[in-house]
């Protein structure tokens, strides 16, 4: 196989991103990503970064530059340079030849665009509800789509209707065959929190924890304490407190981790599709928001009876399954 596979990644929170670099090692050819983020400290070799322009700074001028274009899209603000600039540059890379398929995760804008070059698309999707013009769109434009949870815990009908175009592949986490400590888990609560923002105060965590009558130890939320390797923390903590970012959910299965699961306000309801596909399956305690401190104990109490059945979640061999469907679609690209 040759040429290039094209990777848009979203610069909304860190997910994006950390399912990028999940996949990426499992590909036996050149990535270039294109997106708004800053290129991060540390790429895999086969990964290359093109930084985009923005396309809401400066803000434009809603609804008089009609960002929608009459709910055909979700953002494509007119006579913005930012959005104009970063779509030339992703067809510039286009229209030299050697990009033979494209991932986007996750803009359905970017997905009509490339395939209107000429260009096979691989979408990553997330759950929620996603049957708006603008994802119909992107999914009818797309040669494939991956769902990165499994089909027997949350299968929306926006999906299955696409047949074997859509891949659940389970659930993508960086840690997925790492080897978990052997010492048993302690009494300490561990609360992880997202990078894409939270409603929950440090005062009603000091509460939880009074409650609770445990020790809690806080990585993000914002607490500055954010821990950019948390895996020693998610394999020996009596419990997990998450939020339902779809990276965090495959971590704690990766780590088998007793959890109980907020969802946050996210587009398209995710974190509580996510948070009510948990519940229903038993794999985590589920809760709408954030409880008030006298269910504390009762919650954990719950919690630690689960964490032995997140292999539902088939984190492992996940990324190497996504990699084998985006290699596909390249493959055939490139008349392999």
């Amino acid at each position: 196989m040759t040429g290039r596979i094209g990777w848009y990644v979203h610069h909304h929170g860190r997910g994006h991103l950390t399912r990028m670099l999940a996949i990426a090692p499992h590909l036996d050819v050149d990535v270039v990503c294109f997106s708004s983020m800053p290129a991060p400290a540390e790429l895999p070799a086969n990964v290359s970064w093109v930084e985009l322009s923005r396309d809401d700074v400066p803000a434009p001028a809603v609804p008089a530059d009609d960002p929608t274009a009459g709910g055909l899209l979700h953002w494509a603000p007119l006579r913005h340079v930012g959005h104009r600039s970063r779509l030339a540059v992703i067809a510039a890379a286009v229209g030299a030849g050697d990009i033979d398929a494209f991932v986007v995760d996750v803009s359905a804008e970017v997905t009509l665009f490339v395939r209107l070059l000429g260009v096979p698309v691989v979408i990553i999707t997330q759950p929620g509800d996603r049957t708006d013009k603008p994802h119909r769109l992107a999914y009818a434009a797309a040669r494939r789509v991956i769902a990165p949870w499994p089909e027997e815990i949350y299968a929306p009908e926006h999906l299955t209707s696409l047949g074997d175009r859509v891949a659940f592949v389970g659930g993508i986490s960086r840690f997925a065959g790492r080897r978990r400590p052997a010492q048993p888990r302690g009494d300490e609560v561990v609360l992880l929190g997202g990078g894409g923002g939270a409603d929950v105060s440090a005062d009603d965590i000091a509460a939880a924890e009074r409650a609770s009558g445990r020790p809690w130890r806080v990585l993000g939320a914002g607490s500055g304490a954010w821990a950019a390797d948390p895996w020693d923390a998610l394999t020996t903590a009596a419990v997990v407190v998450s939020w339902c970012g779809q990276n965090a959910v495959a971590d704690l299965a990766a780590a088998g981790a007793p959890a109980i699961v907020i969802p946050q306000e996210r587009p398209f309801s995710e974190q509580r599709a996510t948070a009510l596909a948990l519940g229903r399956s038993g794999l985590a305690v589920a809760v709408p928001r954030w409880p008030e401190p006298a269910r504390w104990p009762d919650l954990l109490d719950q919690a630690s009876a689960c964490g032995e059945g997140w292999t539902a979640w088939r984190a492992d061999g996940a990324a190497q399954r996504a990699a084998d469907i985006i290699r596909a679609e390249a493959a055939a690209g490139a008349g392999a």
